[in-house]
């Protein structure tokens, strides 16, 4: 007997939208989920969710969100717990696995990871890299799932 896929799951990752999109940043304590959020945020993003998102089917979809008591607010290592705008919802469309290997010349097609019962393009990125924020945004445009109408 199969077990029917999961319609929600809460991940280890921080999330960000990039012009609408949402972008799972997932990584253990330490990985630089919050520091490269703060950046992207930064370059024009906006915070989702802070080292734990809620992502749920919706449609053909998922949709990430933040869970309640963690909504509007986002750590700041050496700083601490600070409130900052946040977005409710948004339409998944990549993850970056902080803890992977990053290859010099992946595949054409990114890997992909089942969230939530549907499979998430997933690519490889090292967080603290001055040009993290920039390869993120490339990735995105490069291998995100489009934008829902």
């Amino acid at each position: 007997m199969s077990v029917p896929p999961l319609s929600s799951e809460t991940l280890h990752a921080s999330c960000v939208a990039i012009g609408g999109r949402a972008v799972l940043l997932h990584g253990r304590s330490g990985s630089g989920k919050s520091d490269l959020a703060l950046r992207l945020i930064d370059r024009g993003a906006k915070l989702v969710s802070d080292d734990y998102t809620v992502v749920r089917r919706a449609g053909d979809g998922l949709v990430a969100s933040a869970p309640p008591n963690i909504s509007g607010r986002i750590e700041v290592r050496g700083i601490g717990i600070v409130p900052m705008e946040a977005i409710e919802n948004a339409p998944v469309a990549l993850m970056a696995l902080l803890d992977e290997l990053v290859e010099r010349m992946p595949d054409d097609q990114p890997a992909t990871r089942p969230v939530a019962g549907l499979r998430v393009p997933v690519i490889a990125l090292a967080a603290l890299e001055a040009s993290a924020p920039i390869k993120l945004e490339l990735a995105l445009a490069r291998f995100g799932l489009p934008a829902r109408s």
